[in-house]
């Protein structure tokens, strides 16, 4: 479907934005006369940045026809990334991230709302997957491209290719995506605040961060590890990112399908398996080929989470949808910030480059404990699952 298409290109040229620096920090630093810790803050800021972007701006959007909060949610994007492009210093630049941040959650979240009114009900999670394939899209080919084109043309060329990106989506979005109603039945604003903290959507939302957070940050310090416990040359390590992409864009679908048919059945599964992984790859690190392969299914496994988490809080939120989707991935964010924070602790306490391994199971874990506690309270309570 070419509404689906549409909110998938904004959803790529979001991915990118989020990503994409990581791979030219030492471009920007050195244009901007800063350390390469200063400008790992344009990594971190935006992140953060995502979630008060979610909590503060999407209420404000949700009065609105859904479309309309996205083109206003793609404005700031492009403003951010022309703000970032520009930018003839170190504090613009910073600026012009937060910008682009504060569209992150709005965007993702009444995205999903959007497209999983475009479908039958029994296919929502995977039209909620379809959104989230530019994201996954943007890492398996974006962050690698970026990178070449920034080192060939500079970082700033990278970021007017991403605002032009962002008019791209908007003009999609204006002409292919039919308005819809906003959410029918809305709470009103402080009683969707507090819906948040109902058990199962705040044990949804804390699994979203610890499940999602364990994940990356094992993704984080892959490349060391790779490099030096697996033994790869620096040349191949890009080889393997490409490998990662793949498991994340196989798992994308294969958790929107999987999601369609049971969400919590899915979830559960796949936060079992998850850990297993994260500690297997850990083990193989020393052999080169199992090392690949079980990179590989660290990205399946860990990105084929998302539609059910997704899909998970938005039903248990009723009332409160897009909020509690918005906040859902201001989670995804603020686990990304955990995992990465105490992975890094890790490896800076001398407990080597598989610390990260085993810090990532152990968030891992604590999601899949949340989600059996949410399933055993739904049970006693008569909640069906689905």
């Amino acid at each position: 479907m070419l509404a689906l298409l549409a909110l998938s290109v904004g959803g790529f040229g979001i991915g990118l934005t989020e990503f994409v620096i990581a791979g030219l920090l030492t471009e920007v630093s050195t244009d901007l006369d800063v350390s390469i810790s200063q400008a790992g803050h344009l990594v971190g800021g935006y992140a953060l940045a995502v979630v008060p972007g979610a909590l503060a701006i999407t209420p404000f959007l949700m009065k609105r026809a859904p479309k309309y909060a996205l083109v206003l949610l793609l404005t700031f994007f492009i403003v951010g990334n022309t703000l970032s492009a520009w930018a003839p210093n170190y504090e613009v630049m910073f600026a012009g991230r937060i910008i682009a941040a504060l569209a992150h959650g709005g965007y993702f979240g009444i995205g999903a709302v959007i497209a999983a009114a475009l479908v039958p009900e029994h296919r929502r999670a995977s039209a909620v997957a379809a959104l989230f394939a530019g994201l996954t899209i943007a890492n398996v080919l974006g962050v690698p491209a970026g990178a070449f084109v920034g080192q060939q043309l500079g970082w700033r060329s990278v970021f007017w290719i991403i605002s032009a990106i962002g008019v791209l989506a908007l003009a999609g979005l204006v002409t292919l995506v039919p308005k819809t109603q906003p959410e029918q039945n809305q709470l009103p604003l402080g009683q969707q605040f507090r819906t948040l903290a109902r058990p199962q959507v705040l044990m949804s939302l804390v699994t979203t961060a610890m499940v999602f957070g364990g994940m990356f940050g094992v993704f984080t310090y892959i490349e060391p590890l790779l490099r030096e416990v697996t033994g790869y040359s620096a040349s191949a390590v890009p080889w393997l990112l490409v490998l990662f992409g793949v498991g994340l864009f196989a798992g994308n679908i294969v958790g929107g399908w999987a999601a369609d048919k049971n969400a919590d059945n899915a979830v559960l599964i796949l936060s079992i398996l998850l850990p297993a992984v994260i500690l297997g790859l850990g083990a193989a690190a020393a052999f080169p080929v199992f090392a690949a392969i079980m990179l590989t299914l660290l990205g399946l496994v860990g990105f084929a989470t998302v539609p059910g988490l997704q899909a998970r809080v938005m039903r248990h939120a009723k009332g409160a949808a897009t909020l509690a989707s918005a906040t859902n991935i201001a989670a995804f964010n603020l686990g990304n910030t955990i995992g990465v924070s105490l992975a890094g602790v890790a490896i800076a306490a001398d407990y080597g480059l598989h610390s990260p391994t085993i810090s990532g199971a152990g968030l891992t874990l604590i999601g899949l404990l949340l989600i059996i506690s949410a399933r055993m309270a739904a049970h006693k309570k008569n909640v069906p699952a689905q």
